[in-house]
């Protein structure tokens, strides 16, 4: 295997101005790929592209417009000739007794870890097939292995991200492109703003959170296996998170 298997390559992240999503670009600018950020919030993507310099472009999307998403995928392909990663990160997250929940609230979470999802990683199929190449990772959790109690919902919702990825990557296997999912236990980032306070006062005080750049090491780790390997889903946890 050359040293550095990804230099030089192509990506898109999805949910890219924060979190995860940025922590994983600038792994990857490290390593020397250029990297896309595709995100709704402009001023949060600004801040990125600052920190993370020429390696990197901003493309201000929304991920619930599916032809906008499709029109920057195809502008990316026109610029580069091809299309080498797609990090489908984006993701919302809401906890909760179900009968307590919000149903609006739900139905957003919904769209955008299943609908949005998939229709991002659809957009970049047709040129990572006709390549003969591509890596396609999903951000799921440690709740599409494990019903976690405490979230039914988002639980449920990473349960279809789980069966998509299965599902997908035998579909395209035959085409040289390898789809998979990261499974993050907790992740010390603005989506645990939902959570209970006690819990993730307990959990801070457990160790039992892990910071972005832990997902996006592993997200590398993924990236940089060999042709014709895959690590079809990588389940990263904090030492002390109990499950």
């Amino acid at each position: 295997m050359q040293d550095n298997p990804i230099d030089g390559k192509i990506a898109a992240i999805t949910g890219g101005a924060s979190g995860i999503g940025l922590e994983t670009a600038r792994a990857l600018v490290a390593a020397g790929v250029y990297v896309y950020l595709l995100d709704r919030d402009q001023q949060a993507l600004d801040a990125a592209i600052a920190s993370l310099g020429e390696s990197a472009t901003a493309v201000a999307v929304d991920l619930f417009d599916y032809a906008a998403v499709e029109r920057a995928v195809a502008d990316i392909v026109a610029a580069h000739g091809r299309i080498d990663i797609l990090h489908a990160n984006a993701g919302g997250y809401v906890g909760g007794k179900v009968w307590e929940g919000d149903a609006d609230r739900w139905d957003f979470m919904l769209n955008l870890n299943v609908n949005a999802t998939f229709r991002s990683v659809r957009a970049v199929l047709p040129a990572m097939m006709a390549q003969g190449s591509g890596d396609v990772i999903v951000t799921s959790s440690i709740a599409g292995a494990i019903p976690i109690v405490a979230e039914p919902v988002y639980t449920a919702s990473k349960h279809a991200v789980q069966a998509f990825v299965h599902t997908v990557r035998r579909q395209v296997a035959s085409s040289g492109v390898r789809v998979a999912a990261v499974l993050p236990g907790p992740v010390h980032t603005p989506l645990l703003k939902d959570w209970d306070p006690q819990r993730l006062a307990d959990e801070i005080a457990a160790g039992a959170l892990m910071e972005p750049r832990d997902v996006a090491e592993a997200i590398v780790f993924m990236l940089t296996r060999r042709k014709g390997v895959i690590i079809r889903d990588l389940v990263i946890l904090p030492h002390n998170f109990d499950v």
